[in-house]
């Protein structure tokens, strides 16, 4: 079984490609929605989130994000803390969400985490895709966000590996700048070489380190 990173900063269209990975029948551990089940009411790390950053909860018992995102935004001793607690709980998923897919005899399979180079992630997987955009396609698209600043922009940039040397590191780099259309295409290649051992249909629609 391959299993295939995936990852980009934020803004790059990582969603959009996610979705259309499923499309393609591939199995994906989407690493954000566990976290999101982990902080909604009920979820494994209520508790634990509470204790760390008290007043965080709300009144439906979950984590509420706009409370607890400017204590951990630009404070690296409190992002260390959360990361602490989630990414734990996270890894067991995604083990659990690995041994079925094996169990499956899947082909493919398909890790997306959003910081996948920065908690050194990649020894997890047989190769990593990902996703970029220009900078200034990056920003339209993540200003638009309810509750983003450019503050916090910067903060959340700051944290993460820049893009260009995502790009350096990657097996694929799929760029989602142009038509929806063109992203499915290339990551139709890129599926089709890696579950069959198909080259890409044309030139430039997936871009592979050798």
């Amino acid at each position: 079984m391959i299993i295939l990173g995936l990852t980009g900063s934020i803004g790059m269209g990582k969603s959009t490609a996610a979705a259309m990975l499923r499309r393609l029948g591939v199995p994906l551990f989407d690493a954000d929605a566990v976290v999101h089940r982990l902080l909604g009411r009920g979820g494994a790390a209520v508790g634990a989130v509470e204790a760390a950053f008290p007043g965080v909860r709300n009144e439906a018992g979950a984590i509420d994000r706009q409370r607890l995102g400017p204590r951990v935004f630009g404070h690296p001793d409190a992002l260390r803390r959360l990361e602490g607690i989630l990414h734990p709980m996270v890894r067991a998923a995604e083990r659990s969400f690995v041994a079925q897919a094996r169990a499956r005899r899947e082909k493919l399979i398909v890790l997306d985490i959003p910081l996948l180079y920065e908690t050194r992630g990649t020894g997890r997987c047989d190769f990593v895709l990902v996703v970029s955009a220009p900078a200034r396609s990056q920003r339209e698209r993540v200003m638009r966000r309810a509750g983003m600043t450019a503050q916090r922009f910067a903060e959340i940039l700051q944290a993460q590996m820049p893009d260009s040397e995502k790009r350096r590191c990657a097996d694929f780099v799929v760029v989602t700048a142009l038509s929806k259309a063109a992203t499915f295409r290339r990551l139709r290649a890129i599926v089709d070489e890696l579950r069959y051992g198909k080259r890409p249909r044309r030139r430039g629609l997936a871009r592979r380190r050798r």
